[in-house]
């Protein structure tokens, strides 16, 4: 018996069912390609939807080709003085290269970019590390075209490029609280929607290059510098000098996908430098939330094992830590005065059951500084390293920090990172204190760096209860 031909219903039926499987297997082939979700920071309250950032959306791709036309221009993002954001961004034989038809739109190269050596104080010093043609040029897209060839190799994803020398990088503060701090102020203020909760949209860097140190000289002595980078991009890669040299030495162009370009030499040029002393203090010019840090500090604290809504609030047990420097040998308390300090904050403790902690940054691991300094409400101690943790802090209506110098003495340091927190400052000069807008001009004085500085407990006890009572009868 022969089989009957098809009725019309049936070829319809196998036609839709052909058109369906064509449809999902091209949307899911296009899904693999053209959508890459932008990967958070850690975020370990909540789930979210990642937005993605358009011009990252592409696969992977190792060559940048333009062929017989001409090389794509770059483009700056965003910049301030020794924080300027470039896509397309090219590098030759070692030197940077920006391409552009209209160069009068680059803002001077000085405020970019340097010879990248040492600093020293002084208007010749400042001079010898203005960049020449060696470091740094703006070229035509003919030009360009003319040195690159047909094409340059793709250096992929957000690179932070740091073009300074190891000088200040071993340090925890001006690890965390100036190059870390100031990347990413100038990074996030392309995401002005940050929230308290620290979500953003952001792509992490993938990598940090420092083109002028060797892999040994950007670690610190505590060991701090390491964590914050781990814990801040778990999967950040690492290159320095000698990977520099090694693109140098191919003669082939490359180009930066996105790369943000920090250079302290440039920074000490602007404005917010000058009032401050500190290089992130450009960055600050830039947009941002008001929440531009909880990315960075919710991985770092969520890395230490805590919940990164830790410290928050205004209606849990205040905690009150004083980092003490008595052992340390330098920038210390007269011994009385340190004494009675102990002595009027133990007080506290019994009176309102405050949380009290007497501690020696010195003496404990990494992990244990990073968890005190998140649960941590009033943070006091003698003008030094130790009071870098404040960057762990939860910023609330209570939080402050509180620095003891010795009389006539002030340096910005802990003022300003604290104050660009969103956290409340006090500087002591033994029982008199000031804050911000009515802070002194820093003055390193003699006893500056002694082992006699003075402070009267009592007041500082009396301002401890001044900032958390108010906070709680606001509450009420």
């Amino acid at each position: 018996m022969s089989t009957p031909p098809p009725t019309r219903r049936e070829i319809l039926i196998v036609v839709a069912l052909l058109a369906l499987f064509v449809f999902f297997s091209s949307s899911s082939s296009l899904s693999t390609i053209n959508t890459v979700l932008v990967e958070r920071p850690q975020d370990h309250s909540t789930n979210h939807t990642s937005r993605p950032i358009s011009h990252l959306q592409r696969p992977a791709e190792s060559l940048l080709n333009w062929g017989s036309t001409l090389p794509p221009e770059s483009t700056i993002v965003s910049h301030v003085p020794g924080w300027t954001l470039f896509d397309k961004l090219y590098i030759l034989n070692g030197t940077v290269y920006i391409v552009s038809d209209r160069p009068v739109t680059v803002p001077d190269i000085q405020f970019i970019y340097s010879k990248g050596i040492f600093i020293e104080p002084g208007q010749e010093a400042e001079l010898s590390r203005l960049p020449t043609e060696e470091q740094i040029r703006i070229i035509s897209t003919k030009e360009a075209k003319a040195m690159f060839g047909t094409n340059a190799q793709i250096i992929d994803g957000v690179t932070l490029l740091v073009n300074d020398p190891p000088q200040f990088i071993t340090h925890y503060y001006h690890w965390s609280a100036e190059l870390w701090f100031g990347f990413w102020r100038a990074y996030s203020s392309l995401d002005p929607t940050i929230t308290a909760e620290g979500k953003t949209a952001l792509p992490p860097a993938r990598r940090i290059l420092f083109n002028r140190l060797d892999n040994f000289h950007w670690r610190d002595y505590a060991s701090m510098n390491q964590w914050v980078v781990r814990a801040s991009f778990p999967s950040v890669t690492m290159e320095f000098i000698d990977d520099w040299r090694d693109r140098a030495e191919l003669g082939k162009a490359f180009v930066f996908e996105r790369v943000l370009v920090a250079d302290r030499s440039a920074a000490m040029l602007s404005y917010n430098y000058q009032r401050y002393q500190r290089t992130a203090a450009a960055a600050f010019a830039l947009p941002g939330s008001m929440n531009w840090w909880q990315p960075i500090r919710n991985n770092v604290i969520g890395f230490a094992g805590l919940d990164p809504e830790i410290g928050g609030g205004t209606t849990s047990n205040p905690v009150i830590t004083y980092i003490s420097r008595q052992k340390w040998g330098r920038r210390m308390l007269i011994p009385e005065h340190h004494d009675k300090l102990v002595s009027e904050l133990y007080k506290l403790r019994d009176t309102y059951g405050y949380e009290v902690n007497v501690v020696e940054a010195e003496n404990m691991s990494r992990l244990e500084q990073i968890q005190l300094a998140a649960r941590t409400t009033i943070m006091m101690g003698v003008h030094g390293n130790g009071l870098t943790s404040l960057v762990w802090m939860k910023p609330s209506p209570r939080a402050t920090v509180m620095e003891f110098f010795f009389p006539e003495g002030f340096a910005h340091d802990y003022e300003y990172t604290t104050r660009a927190l969103g956290m409340v400052h006090y500087g002591f000069w033994d029982s008199q204190y000031f804050t911000s807008p009515g802070i002194p001009t820093p003055r390193y004085v003699d006893g500056f760096q002694g082992n006699a500085i003075p402070i009267n407990g009592e007041v500082v006890a009396r301002l401890c209860l001044e900032r958390l009572s108010l906070n709680e009868e606001v509450d009420d």
